[in-house]
């Protein structure tokens, strides 16, 4: 079963513009075949676009965890995982 993770990311604080996704995906260390990242403060990619992105690219298991940013591209994850689908 493929594995897909939503990282929604809380805080009011602005992005740098040379924060790098792919860096704090690959720092975070999680188990999933794919990370989605959402950020609090956007408006046009939300978790339910995250989702369906996820469920496209074939995720039979999707779970959602919050987390924060904690330094230049880095995320620290939170204690709490939502599951949203599994087959």
């Amino acid at each position: 079963m493929k594995t897909g993770i939503i990282v929604y990311v809380l805080g009011n604080q602005p992005l740098e513009e040379n924060f790098d996704e792919r860096k704090a995906v690959r720092d975070m260390d999680v188990k999933a075949d794919r990370v989605e990242l959402v950020f609090s403060g956007e408006k046009s990619f939300d978790v339910s676009d995250a989702w369906w992105k996820l469920t496209t690219k074939g995720m039979n298991r999707i779970v959602c965890r919050h987390g924060e940013i904690a330094g230049r591209s880095n995320i620290r994850l939170r204690d709490r995982e939502l599951q949203l689908c599994a087959y």
